[in-house]
């Protein structure tokens, strides 16, 4: 394997782990329209909160699936192709959310409203828990003959370890969004936001130690890399303990919502390191497709480097920026419906 190579596919984990941190609290967020929200006034105070930058924490995923293409191609066809389905359902939860984003503001009755805001809701849960289920039938191995083609079953994709990855990504995400909603909104939404805390990061914890279990019997990962997975699992349930203790036990709401972005990051970090040095993980490891005989030439790689080298600061530096200029807590009691 050339440089080029193990930098993309450390590029592309960086994508992948930029968008779950950013648009994991858009879910979470989004979630709340169902779950913590009260009335108009808290939906209204939801929306304010993540409108200015989730369509922009979105181009996280598109540069994500444009990188693979251009970099692994190989990589990308196989995915693609294999899992178009449950990829499907994730591409129509995306549109059916923007799509509702939208509306909501423009119907002229208070039940239209209402019913694109339940849309918000699905939407939102929808999306994280497919891509859990996506990630983990990925890395737990499918049925692939020696071109990449996948022919998979029902029984494939849906295993009690995919259906806890993606319950666990979609509630990470949730737990995210409630940090979010302390960190950005006053009044009620903010005290449900903590009770429900309380509750979910116990829940949480039992499900990473479910998820840890799960990885032994449906993956090679403490197999192959015993230290590096072990390290991970701890990094995991680390920040989510720790996540937890300061976020019901001190008045800062910023630290809490960081680690709980990390900890969605090192799901991510977890994945990308146990299937290395593979980008496709095939039940006859003979068929597994790696990183070496998936990627795109040298000189491909060398451009797109430079694209990227070029373009990321730039973007680093408008969402920065966009986050400083809508930085001010939103009072709930005040939003205009």
């Amino acid at each position: 394997m050339s440089f080029l190579q193990i930098l993309w596919f450390i590029l592309i984990a960086v994508l992948w782990s930029g968008f779950l941190f950013l648009e994991g609290y858009d879910f979470g967020v989004g979630m709340q329209f169902a779950f913590n929200a009260r009335n108009q006034k808290d939906r209204q105070a939801l929306y304010e909160a993540i409108g200015p930058n989730w369509d922009a924490n979105e181009v996280w995923l598109l540069t994500a699936g444009g990188a693979t293409f251009a970099a692994f191609p190989y990589w990308y066809a196989s995915l693609f192709s294999g899992f178009y389905l449950l990829l499907f359902i994730v591409l129509m939860a995306l549109i059916y959310r923007g799509v509702s984003f939208e509306f909501r503001e423009h119907m002229p009755t208070i039940q239209g409203t209402q019913l694109w805001e339940r849309l918000i809701a699905i939407s939102s849960f929808i999306a994280p828990f497919f891509l859990g289920m996506i990630f983990t039938a990925m890395v737990s191995g499918m049925p692939m003959d020696a071109k990449g083609n996948i022919s998979a079953e029902f029984f494939d994709y849906v295993t009690p370890f995919t259906l806890v990855g993606g319950v666990a990504v979609a509630l990470m995400s949730y737990v995210h969004g409630l940090n979010y909603t302390r960190l950005r909104i006053d009044g009620d939404l903010r005290v449900r936001a903590l009770t429900q805390l309380k509750v979910l990061y116990p829940l949480l914890l039992a499900g990473e130690a479910l998820f840890a279990v799960l990885l032994f019997f449906y993956t090679d990962f403490l197999q192959t890399k015993t230290l590096w997975t072990l390290l991970i699992l701890v990094a995991i349930v680390g920040t989510t303990v720790f996540g937890w203790y300061l976020a019901i036990g001190k008045t800062k709401e910023g630290v809490p919502f960081v680690l709980s972005g990390l900890t969605l990051v090192e799901v991510v970090v977890l994945l990308f390191v146990g299937m290395f040095p593979r980008v496709m993980v095939a039940t006859d490891p003979l068929h597994s497709l790696k990183i070496i005989n998936a990627s795109s030439s040298p000189y491909t790689l060398k451009v797109m480097t430079v694209v990227v080298l070029t373009a990321l600061p730039i973007t680093l530096a408008y969402q920065i920026w966009s986050f400083w200029v809508f930085r001010k807590r939103i009072v709930a009691d005040k939003v205009v419906e």
